[in-house]
């Protein structure tokens, strides 16, 4: 291919990703941008990948959930960057439109929530959707996410698992969700709820294990291990804090139930 036509896409000549480091904008002029789904430190500002910060400093937009976390992040890794603007859950549907249309027209924007993995349980759905339905480059840069830290931090089964999100508030929601489990289950969970949830968790089956991960990766890291018994006492005595994910085993048919109480 000549000098005069150059081809248009990623150049994979230097790295083996997608996106070699100084490419993380269109190639040539009048290409289409790109949106970089980037995942950020879930506490400890030391878990950011090297190419996460380059997409971060090479960006025309950073969209955050909150401006003021996203620029902890960046001055702690002096990151200056071109321009912040808000994408939460108020205003997704808003600011998306805008920023797919900045996409469109060449610009490079990287997407970033609180904490974690964009779109899990986290805003940005609406402009992934967009870009995509556009035909617009949509790349995903990998990093920190509470789900895998706590599920492996549990010690309980990872061959199958579920990741539900947020646990329903209604009683009757959570309840059918946590009886019916047929593999570990993953959920976020509010820590003013959680000694609700055990309690509920120690009816269904006192012995189902459960793990409490609280502040994974921050100062005050806890995992908790146990029966749904032993930590729904634990945190009725004294109520968690901070961020929680709860790692649930998979729930016991009754009929087992019954046979280990000679029913």
């Amino acid at each position: 291919m000549s000098a005069e036509n150059p081809p248009v896409g990623p150049d994979r000549s230097k790295t083996g990703n997608t996106v070699a480091d100084p490419a993380l904008r269109a190639v040539c002029p009048g290409a289409p941008g790109r949106l970089l789904v980037c995942a950020t430190p879930i506490g400890n500002l030391e878990d950011v990948t090297l190419r996460v910060l380059q997409a971060l400093r090479d960006a025309d937009v950073i969209a955050c959930e909150d401006t003021r976390r996203t620029r902890v992040l960046l001055d702690r890794h002096g990151i200056q960057a071109a321009r912040l603007v808000s994408l939460h859950e108020h205003n997704e549907h808003a600011r998306a439109g805008e920023l797919t249309a900045r996409v469109r027209a060449g610009g490079t924007v990287a997407l970033v929530s609180d904490a974690g993995t964009p779109l899990i349980s986290d805003p940005g759905y609406v402009l992934v959707q967009l870009c995509i339905q556009e035909g617009l480059p949509v790349q995903v840069l990998p990093g920190p996410s509470a789900v895998p830290v706590a599920l492996v931090a549990s010690g309980l089964p990872v061959a199958r698992w579920c990741f539900v999100g947020f646990l329903p508030r209604k009683r009757g929601q959570r309840e059918r969700l946590l009886a019916d489990a047929a593999e570990t289950l993953v959920a976020f969970e509010s820590p003013k709820r959680l000694s609700a949830t055990l309690e509920m968790l120690a009816l269904l089956d006192p012995q189902r294990p459960v793990a409490v991960c609280r502040e994974l990766t921050k100062l005050h890291e806890e995992v908790s291990r146990g029966s749904a018994a032993e930590l729904a006492k634990r945190y009725r005595e004294r109520p968690a804090k901070g961020e929680v994910v709860l790692v649930v085993g998979a729930a016991r048919s009754a009929s087992s139930r019954g046979r280990e109480h000679g029913e």
